[in-house]
């Protein structure tokens, strides 16, 4: 899981729940559940303007790691 995030503190932080952020993303509740448990990522796009809505840059929301094995040649 190279991708990190911390997308739900963030919808935390604004008062909305899953659904609803979903809806001013343009994107299903299933969708925002499987970005915050670190089973989907997210297009740029996506990223960009889930950043925008929650008034931060994307890097406060993602975070990408770089473990051993995506290392290897």
């Amino acid at each position: 899981m190279p991708l990190l995030n911390n997308l739900k503190e963030h919808r935390a932080r604004i008062g909305v729940n899953q659904a609803e952020l979903g809806k001013m993303a343009g994107v299903s509740r299933q969708t925002i559940s499987l970005i915050e448990r670190g089973d989907y990522s997210p297009s740029v796009t996506l990223a960009l303007k889930l950043a925008k809505i929650l008034g931060c840059s994307v890097e406060e929301i993602f975070t990408y790691y770089e473990g051993e094995e995506d290392n290897e040649e």
